[in-house]
């Protein structure tokens, strides 16, 4: 299990906008491979805590390991469960929360989650692999109207119509059960042309479906008012569009209601050092929030 790392997206910039507290206790509330978490221990003082979140057990078990610090407690939970395990440890709020919403490296490299056309698996690309049904039972199992409308709204695909229609008429032959089984039926009707391989947004689409994860992500903003302490801030990393329009909106909504400043009006992005250094940084956005202080939300 050990050997994995991941490369933590805008860290110099989330901390910065982060932490005002160093003595603080903190949120992780998606902690993967503890890369974020790990920069945030080593920035907070002595008293700092550092609670984590993720619905990856294996990653958790990771994340523990590469963080190695008696001030961090994870929980195998979505960062939705914030407010119970808040309630769970005694905790009145927090001084600050991290939410990154891409894939580690981890996921997108083991081939067992089923995440990545590029490594042939089980077409799987669950958080929570002991939970609920993966990508396959979306692939064979719902018909082409519906694989077409996710398509569209989660991964943006104009090529929709084609591929819901292809995936249909592959599985009739057999089920569709591997990564690059569907990349190959994707390929059929999307040729490859330039860097982007067609299949792209189609697996971008199954795995926010499988996860329910735009769901989360509108959920996210309004849970906030419950767990962040006055003057205590909120940082959000997404990376792609549909992600940063409801959390720019959320947070705007936030601002509008009183008692929360956007910290950074002008969303933040990766320089071109970061993005060259780590690829999958390039599409990274980063929006932070702040409570008001007791006194001003009086």
């Amino acid at each position: 299990m050990s050997g994995w790392t991941h490369a933590p997206v805008l860290a110099r910039e989330t901390m910065r906008l982060l932490i005002a507290n160093p003595d603080g206790i903190y949120l992780d509330g998606t902690l993967g491979l503890g890369g974020h978490g790990k920069i945030l221990m080593s920035t907070l003082g002595p008293q700092g805590r550092l609670i984590g979140l993720d619905k990856d057990a294996a990653a958790l078990a990771m994340a523990r390991q590469n963080i190695g610090d008696a001030r961090l407690q994870a929980f195998q939970a979505s960062y939705l469960d914030a407010p119970r395990i808040m309630k769970q440890l005694g905790i009145n709020g927090f001084d600050g929360a991290l939410f990154d919403l891409g894939l580690s490296s981890y996921q997108l490299d083991d081939a067992e989650r089923g995440f990545s056309f590029l490594r042939d698996g089980p077409l799987d690309m669950r958080f929570d692999n002991s939970a609920g049904p993966g990508a396959a039972d979306i692939v064979n199992g719902w018909p082409a109207d519906r694989l077409e409308e996710i398509l569209l709204e989660y991964g943006e695909e104009r090529n929709a119509p084609a591929i819901a229609l292809a995936i249909c008429t592959a599985r009739r032959a057999g089920r569709i059960e591997s990564t690059t089984a569907l990349a190959r039926v994707i390929e059929s009707v999307c040729p490859r042309a330039g860097r982007i391989h067609p299949a792209t947004k189609t697996f971008q689409a199954l795995r926010i479906a499988v996860n329910d994860e735009l769901n989360t992500v509108r959920a996210l903003p309004s849970m906030l008012k419950g767990i962040i302490l006055p003057k205590g801030r909120a940082a959000v990393l997404t990376f792609h569009s549909t992600e940063d329009r409801i959390i720019k909106y959320g947070f705007k909504a936030l601002a509008e209601s009183g008692g929360w400043r956007l910290v950074n009006k002008k969303v933040i992005e990766p320089a071109w050092e970061e993005i060259k250094a780590n690829p999958r940084a390039r599409s990274a956005k980063l929006r932070v929030i702040e409570r008001a202080g007791a006194e001003a939300a009086i």
